[in-house]
């Protein structure tokens, strides 16, 4: 995958520069910043995919930087940041935890990363997946086999009911 775009209103280095300013005085009016082609958290959400609640939990956690704000305090978002957004949505969909979607923005950022490192990280998921599949499979089994046994008739007993009653130990009074 590509690394994020650098073509945008506020990419260049001096758009950086402009950015940190701005995140910390705000003067950006939200009409300013829609003609500079940054978005609000709404149209953001819209664009990536992402939530406005995600968004903010990303922002939180670091895997997204701090949003600029407008003068009156709104989050604005610059194409970079769909793009990241975008990424992220991706890797979780494909199941990376958080931890590990941090290390791959990371490398993605990265230009003189190695690919062999990208390749460990998605190796380890690929052996996180099996071993959870592995787990529910087995769970589906275990529940075939109590279905299996279950009459499903007007009596009240249930070997579904008795078989989680004793993993998690009998209640005082209950019949064994």
């Amino acid at each position: 995958m590509k690394g994020p775009p650098r073509a945008t209103a506020l990419g260049s280095p001096r758009g950086e520069a402009h950015r940190k300013e701005m995140t910390r005085t705000p003067t950006l009016q939200l009409a300013e910043a829609r003609r500079a082609g940054l978005r609000n958290i709404g149209d953001a959400a819209r664009a990536s995919g992402v939530s406005a609640k995600m968004i903010r939990h990303y922002e939180s956690l670091g895997l997204l930087p701090e949003a600029q704000r407008t003068a009156a305090g709104y989050r604005v978002y610059d194409d970079n940041d769909v793009h990241t957004l975008r990424f992220i949505r991706r890797a979780r969909d494909l199941g990376f935890p958080m931890k590990e979607v941090g290390r791959l923005l990371g490398l993605w950022r990265n230009r003189r990363r190695a690919s062999a490192d990208v390749r460990k990280v998605a190796q380890q998921h690929i052996i996180d997946l099996d071993r959870r599949i592995t787990e529910l499979q087995e769970m589906r089994r275990t529940l075939e086999h109590l279905v299996h046994h279950c009459r499903g008739d007007q009596r009240p007993d249930c070997p579904i009911l008795d078989d989680l009653a004793d993993a998690a130990g009998r209640h005082p009074g209950e019949r064994s």
